[in-house]
């Protein structure tokens, strides 16, 4: 066997080219240095905030709004350090949490299902939207009273307001998202021999996600204003139930805990359907920051 003499062959000066443009390959200091400033910029104006607050209550600043019995930023601290120590805070915590994971599970199924039927068939938009848009103006808080009587525990009742408030969101977002679909995408898949079902589940459904996920964004939020009210006027525990109950003792550092321990957690929900809503979306050009 007689090995050659030629010289091995070097990649082609095009080699990494894609259309003519170089390939940018993320550096990893790069990467590091871009997460270090947008958490910075997420730290600065919470900061801020924070300084603001020691300023006016510190001093008990009094113009238009009266700072001199809010609590200060320490006194916050030192009530939230104490009701990390206690079990009954987690179980409000949970408790919460679990209302708002079943109230809004079940909005985001039959949200999406109902805005799914309505936005694909004209009979059943004529017959269930008019039922929709008579309710959607309804706040979910004011069904306390008929909730109250119509379930047996309070439980089952702030899961129900909680989905009551959740599910219109979802509904008409979805029923948004359907109408936006171009036509060509169903022309094209009829075309190709696609079946109903094939086009409802394999174009109409993830080409509308983007806008479903929009509307799972809004209905969270409002599924947390719905659900800490409800716990404030009905409930018997909950992290609504446990600021209610910090004011009725005059315990207002305790109410600020109540206050941000609900803001934190509606800052992770509605980060999770972001998370996901990036996951599945993942086909979109902007999807995967």
């Amino acid at each position: 066997m007689t090995l050659s003499a030629e010289p091995l062959t070097t990649a082609p000066p095009d080699a990494g080219v894609a259309g003519g443009k170089p390939l940018r390959i993320p550096l990893p200091g790069k990467a590091i240095t871009r997460r270090a400033r947008s958490a910075l910029l997420t730290a600065v104006p919470l900061a801020g905030l924070v300084l603001l607050w020691y300023l006016l209550t510190t001093n008990q600043v009094v113009l238009w709004l009266r700072f001199d019995k809010i609590p200060t930023p320490g006194a916050v601290f030192e009530s939230f350090r104490t009701q990390l120590g206690t079990a009954s805070y987690y179980g409000d915590i949970l408790a919460s949490t679990r209302r708002i994971l079943i109230g809004f599970g079940l909005a985001t199924v039959t949200g999406v299902l109902i805005g799914m039927a309505i936005g694909r068939s004209r009979t059943v938009s004529a017959l269930v939207r008019p039922v929709v848009e008579v309710f959607r103006p309804i706040p979910a808080i004011a069904l306390v009273p008929l909730a109250i009587l119509l379930f047996p525990t309070g439980e089952q009742g702030i899961v129900f307001i909680t989905f009551f408030a959740a599910f219109f969101p979802v509904t008409v977002s979805t029923i948004h998202a359907m109408h936006a679909l171009p036509k060509v995408w169903e022309e094209a898949a009829r075309t190709l021999g696609a079946r109903r079902h094939e086009i409802l589940f394999r174009i109409a459904l993830p080409g509308a996600l983007p806008g479903i996920f929009s509307g799972l964004s809004v209905a969270m939020g409002v599924a947390w204003i719905c659900v800490i009210s409800a716990e404030m006027i009905s409930g018997q525990f909950g992290i609504g139930y446990f600021t209610w109950q910090s004011y009725g003792l005059l315990d207002y550092a305790s109410v600020v805990v109540g206050m941000l321990t609900i803001g934190l957690l509606g800052w992770a929900t509605a980060f999770g359907v972001e998370l996901l809503g990036r996951r599945v979306n993942r086909w979109l050009p902007r999807a995967v920051r």
